[in-house]
């Protein structure tokens, strides 16, 4: 058996008890399955954005789920709290700073990866040398396949997804499968990739590195967008079918007048960085 480690890392803010229970055990159960299959052990690093400044880690209401999450042999979960709500890719930085292992998995913790998900990613990387990062198939609660990885946003392409009511969407449908690659993102090996979502990047420990991690100035949004597009210039992006899981997320539209704010101001950030199109 090897020595290998996967590190894994999820931020938290408030999560749903029950929901964050269901993912922890189909990480748990991903996890088993790669250290039985190739000897890899996976490493968790918990981020509590939601704990108070100052706090204690070790009086985290959550720490029943994470220690049974350790049962049978698993690495013990690191928790990491006391921090603040300091957001999204800037407490995932807080875990890939410490981690060491070959690959790090970002995950939200708003998901459930199917048994083989996190073997079918490993061996994939490993098969694939010149691959930094890789994304997954993804599926709707009820099951419909959802489709994260983007091609280059407009403006406009974002105003439609985010705010058009259903009988606009309707009239650009075609214009917004393309943005969401529907036409290439099925049941093949997509290489080439731009953009993929946050929920699930598995990412190349030396790429990540020399990437330096998130950038800290996304609170929220678009810092998954940002990380992909200069991940783009040190190798390939793959989406990877064989990996699968289900994702629970919601639209910062349906969120809010906070969540549009943070929504504008990170979109704001990304076109300056990357390059205005407005249509």
């Amino acid at each position: 058996m090897t020595s290998a480690f996967l590190d894994l890392s999820v931020v938290l803010y408030h999560p749903d008890p029950e929901l964050l229970a269901r993912s922890l055990d189909t990480i748990g159960a991903a996890a088993d399955r790669l250290a039985e299959a190739a000897g890899v052990q996976t490493r968790l690093w918990i981020v509590d954005n939601g704990a108070p400044k100052g706090s204690d880690a070790a009086s985290t209401p959550f720490r029943p789920l994470l220690d049974r999450y350790a049962e049978g042999g698993r690495p013990p979960v690191t928790l990491i709290a006391g921090h603040g709500n300091v957001g999204y890719g800037a407490g995932h930085n807080l875990a890939i700073r410490r981690g060491n292992a070959p690959y790090h998995l970002i995950l939200n913790y708003d998901i459930l990866l199917e048994p083989d998900a996190l073997l079918a990613g490993w061996r994939y990387m490993e098969a694939h040398p010149r691959t930094v990062l890789l994304t997954p198939k993804v599926f709707g609660p009820s099951g419909e396949q959802e489709f994260l990885c983007k091609r280059r946003p407009t403006v406009l392409d974002l105003g439609l997804r985010a705010f058009a009511p259903a009988p606009v969407k309707r009239m650009f449908a075609r214009r917004l499968d393309r943005y969401e690659m529907r036409d290439v993102t099925r049941d093949a090996v997509v290489t080439g990739l731009e953009q993929v979502s946050g929920a699930f990047m598995l990412f190349r420990r030396d790429a990540l590195t020399r990437l330096g991690g998130f950038d800290d100035g996304y609170f929220l949004y678009f810092e998954d967008f940002d990380l992909s597009r200069r991940a783009m210039a040190l190798g390939e992006i793959a989406y990877v079918p064989d990996v699968r899981m289900v994702h629970f997320g919601g639209k910062a539209a349906r969120k809010g007048g906070a969540h549009i704010r943070m929504f504008a101001r990170s979109a704001l950030r990304f076109f300056n960085t990357h390059g205005w199109r407005l249509v």
